[in-house]
């Protein structure tokens, strides 16, 4: 029989015979490991993604059974999540422009911030929402811009 493999905060391990839970309830265990007893409890369940949080003596694990689903799903590159190709940037409400953090030809990454809105006295710092490369830029620091106007272009 094969052991399964479970990826405890990121790194993938097999779980052995030597060890064993004993559950005092639905959420508090204990885990005996080599011997060595260990106290936990169930802090958040995910069964969709076979996932669970774990606290453990004290120290919070994120740990997840892989299964041949998964090993399937991700031969096929399905496990990636889908990032969307930037078209265009458009202001989301009227302001002035603060900041421009992007130039022509440079490419963008989700989260990366693009520019600086000031609407209302408050700075919004507007940031990518997908991929894409800078075709132009419609706009220069200090414009003052209308909601739903084009701001920068993307390829």
């Amino acid at each position: 029989m094969v052991n399964p493999t479970w990826t405890v905060d990121g790194q993938d391990i097999e779980s052995g015979i030597n060890s064993m839970i004993t559950w005092d309830d639905h959420r508090f265990f204990s885990l005996v490991h080599n011997g060595v007893t260990f106290h936990g409890e169930v802090m958040n369940e995910d069964l969709e993604n076979n996932t669970l949080r774990l606290k453990i003596n004290h120290r919070v694990f994120e740990v997840k059974k892989k299964g041949p689903l998964d090993e399937l799903i991700a031969s096929m590159g399905l496990d990636k999540p889908k990032v969307r190709q930037l078209k265009e940037l458009i202001a989301p409400m009227p302001g002035r422009i603060v900041n421009i953090a992007v130039e022509v030809g440079q490419d963008l990454d989700v989260g990366d911030e693009i520019l600086s809105l000031e609407a209302m006295k408050m700075e919004n710092v507007l940031k990518a929402e997908g991929t894409g490369k800078v075709k132009s830029i419609s706009i220069s620091k200090d414009d003052v811009v209308e909601k739903g106007s084009v701001l920068i272009e993307f390829e």
